[in-house]
This record gives structure tokens, C-alpha cells and sequence, in this order.
């Protein structure tokens, strides 16, 4: 017969997540900022593979669409080192 020393009750463990609400929602922010920085860079093609197309290289798609990436990713790794109260 086996001793059990340990009578008190096993509680359950609460489950705990990584980060709070907030981190959650501040990435989900910076993960749509990003994908808006990749679909403004989408688009402007030809119809004609023989005739080049100048919108390739409009404002939109060179600066702003990349500059918007790099803000999502900013966003995003400071949901990241977000401390939480």
C-alpha cells in the first residue's frame, strides 16, 4: 500500500498567456499596417509585355508602400517589448 504525504488538494493551473490584451491588439495593428504597405505596392502592370509601363515606379509604390511596411514592422516589435503593468 502506497503513502500518500500530500494531502492537500491539487489545484488546477491557470492557464497564463504570454503577453496582455493590449500586446495582442497593438500587433494585430502592425500586422494590417504591413499587409497595407504590400497591397500598396501591388498593381501596375501591363497588358502588353512589350510596352513598359512608367507606374512601376510612382511615388506610392517606392516610397510610401515601403515606408508603410517599415512602420508596421516598428509597430509590431513594440507590441512586442510592450511591457505590461
Amino acid at each position: 500500500m502506497k503513502n500518500n504525504n500530500n494531502t492537500e488538494p491539487q489545484q488546477p493551473q491557470k492557464q497564463e498567456f504570454l503577453f496582455e490584451g493590449i500586446n495582442y491588439k497593438i500587433l494585430l495593428i502592425g500586422i494590417g499596417v504591413i499587409a497595407l504597405g504590400f497591397i500598396l505596392m501591388s498593381g501596375g502592370g501591363s497588358k502588353d509585355p512589350n510596352i513598359f509601363n512608367e507606374d512601376v515606379f510612382n511615388f506610392r509604390r517606392i516610397r510610401l508602400a515601403p515606408t508603410t511596411v517599415l512602420i508596421g514592422f516598428g509597430i509590431a516589435v513594440y507590441s512586442i517589448f510592450k511591457k505590461s503593468k
